[in-house]
């Protein structure tokens, strides 16, 4: 047995592999079931609608900022339509800090949540999304005024 494993319970035969792990498994290891956190695709195509908004020169508060902002900005405004709440506190050195949800921790229903956000606030603001485009984040696509 390995150190690590991990099963994505699809089928009974994968969930027979994971009790079979589970039985065999030295003492002192820890078992954690928990739903899937959000796919690989959609961390490319959150990351890919940052950016896109990033390089739109989109301002926000009177100056354009850099993708990673935009991420903390989306991640906020998203918990905060969702009910999901934030936090605001003054930190360690008087600055004030978002404590907000992280994406990395997401389940796939709550990223899909996200990026359904994120793709309305461009549309309402009519960003483009060529970045997310182009990576094939979409099967197709028509950019806000254009016909096919």
């Amino acid at each position: 047995m390995s150190d690590r494993q991990s099963f994505i319970l699809i089928n009974d035969r994968i969930r027979s592999n994971a009790v079979e792990a589970l039985r065999t498994a030295p003492a002192g290891y820890i078992v954690t079931l928990a739903p899937r956190t959000r796919s690989n695709d959609q961390n490319a195509m959150f990351h890919a609608i940052c950016g896109d908004i990033a390089k739109s020169g989109h301002k926000f508060a009177g100056k354009a900022r850099s993708a990673k902002v935009w991420k903390v900005l989306l991640i906020s405004a998203h918990a905060a339509a969702t009910n999901e709440g934030n936090e605001v506190v003054p930190g360690l050195e008087g600055e004030f800090v978002n404590i907000r949800e992280s994406s990395a921790l997401m389940s796939v229903k709550r990223a899909a949540s996200l990026i359904t956000y994120c793709l309305a606030y461009c549309d309402t603001n009519q960003i483009p999304l060529t970045e997310t485009t182009a990576g094939g984040h979409f099967d197709s696509y028509e950019p806000r005024g254009e016909a096919a």
